[in-house]
């Protein structure tokens, strides 16, 4: 059986790139979020990886694969034998197989290896995105396998790329970790959702990951690289109350790929702020020594909730919608005065709230 080596795969890549559990017992969890927009017809896949207590032999070991899909429809399939889990050290590259007359353990396959032997399973690195799954009581099921061609990953183009969180994300300090992998990239291949076959080329496209023994207890999210007459531009912004050693602390950022260059807000360098309804608004606003940015998401549309780690295993704790509109305005600051750089607009953003305690808004302070 033919396979590569997954170094080959790519020669540039983000920190925390690899898998990051270390073999030992503590609890821990590991996701993944592959995401492709397709312009043309207003409609966002994306693909969420899991796994939990890769030890094995805990209430909650076992991984996942959910896709929030066409208009927002959701399918869901877990995978409870961790064995059959792969994840490189070294490099992005991470698969699960379920049904499969395969006999080995489980490793990177080329294309058609994968769709000849993996009855039901993924597998994705920074260059592709395969899999396939079923639900067997509705009968829903998904097939997926296309190519990515990265464009920016988190940083300026052609220099070291960053973490997201910051140098000290590589240190076991903060719960979870956070890294976006691609802030943008063009995706060519096609989905087969229920029978219906999406096939595109150049879509744009998207990935980041967590990881950790903490999820946060409460966070928000604004994805976009999907903006009306600006394929060249690509937002991540984002917030959350997380684990820091002993105490906790809320802390949000705001990063924006433009033009080549990379616009980052973050609490070491800019003064960050948000305003989150329970659902339907998301505003922010982040200022450094150089620039100001505001954002404001908005939805009518109820969001559909997803699956994430939790103490108690995989549970509904989140909602989402990939359908969500948002204005952008990004302002340079000189001499006192601010002068617009950018104004943008999307119908095709993604906006989610997670964690507890959302009866009412959540202000900065």
């Amino acid at each position: 059986m033919l396979t590569i080596p997954l170094n080959l795969l790519q020669s540039t890549q983000t920190p925390h790139s690899g898998y990051h559990w270390d073999g030992s017992s503590r609890s821990f969890f590991e996701g993944w979020y592959y995401r492709v927009t397709l312009p043309h017809c207003g409609q966002t896949f994306a693909f969420m990886y899991s796994i939990e207590d890769p030890i094995g032999s805990k209430p909650y070991s076992g991984g996942a694969a959910q896709i929030l899909g066409a208009n927002d429809e959701y399918i869901c399939r877990t995978f409870p034998d961790v064995k059959k889990f792969w994840g490189s050290p070294d490099v992005l590259g991470l698969g699960h197989w379920g049904k499969t007359d395969l006999h080995t353990p489980p490793l990177y396959l080329l294309p058609n290896e994968f769709e000849r032997h993996i009855q039901s399973g993924y597998q994705a690195t920074a260059t592709l995105n395969q899999g396939e799954i079923h639900d067997p009581a509705t009968g829903n099921y998904c097939r997926w396998l296309y190519e990515i061609q990265p464009i920016y990953y988190w940083g300026n183009q052609n220099s070291i790329q960053q973490s997201t969180a910051g140098w000290v994300s590589s240190l076991q300090i903060f719960e979870p970790g956070w890294q976006i992998l691609m802030a943008h990239g063009l995706a060519s291949g096609s989905i087969d959702w229920n029978g219906k076959i999406y096939e595109f080329t150049n879509a744009p496209a998207y990935s980041e990951k967590n990881w950790g023994g903490a999820f946060p207890q409460k966070w928000f999210w604004l994805n976009c690289n999907s903006f009306d007459g600006e394929p060249d531009l690509a937002l991540t912004a984002g917030g959350g109350r997380r684990g820091v050693l002993w105490w906790m602390e809320s802390v949000a950022m705001i990063g924006l790929h433009y033009q080549g260059k990379f616009y980052e807000f973050v609490p070491w360098n800019a003064k960050v702020e948000w305003d989150i309804q329970p659902w339907g608004r998301w505003q922010m606003r982040a200022r450094n020594l150089d620039y100001e940015i505001e954002l404001t998401g908005t939805t009518h549309l109820p969001g559909t909730p997803l699956r994430a780690p939790t103490a108690n295993g995989l549970v509904f704790c989140c909602r989402d919608t990939m359908q969500g509109k948002l204005d952008l305005e990004l302002r340079k600051l000189s001499s006192g005065k601010s002068s617009t750089i950018l104004k943008a607009e999307s119908s095709l953003c993604g906006l989610e709230i997670g964690g507890g305690s959302w009866d009412n808004s959540w202000h900065s302070k």
